[in-house]
């Protein structure tokens, strides 16, 4: 493929991502992001295959640049879904004790 053509898919892929993932509701965002970042664990592997057999600077450099900016997709994805699924976890246990609310609210009461 020409690097028009390479542009072209690109931003196409862009635009179709961005309604994609707009159109989603924030209850199914957890679970859009747990495949997410299977996905990205999959790009991470061809990113290191892509640099492993690369013989030419100009594709090496792309390619140690796609690793790098893979994995830290990859780890900001488990780190933001760590986090939403801890805020789920703690307005369960909050709830699940019965009592004030003070850890929640920060003022005593049963609401």
């Amino acid at each position: 493929m020409d690097g028009m053509s390479l542009l072209t898919v690109t931003v196409l892929a862009v635009f179709v991502g961005f309604e994609v993932v707009s159109k989603v509701s924030s209850t199914l965002h957890t679970p859009l992001m747990s495949g997410a970042n299977a996905i990205h664990g999959i790009i991470l592997v061809g990113a290191i295959i892509v640099a492993g057999q690369a013989a030419d600077p100009w594709v090496l450099a792309v390619a140690l640049l796609a690793v790098v900016l893979a994995t830290a997709n990859l780890v900001g994805g488990f780190v933001v879904t760590d986090r939403m699924l801890h805020m789920f976890r703690a307005r369960k246990d909050v709830v699940r004790q019965g009592g004030p609310l003070k850890e929640a609210t920060g003022k005593e009461g049963t609401k």
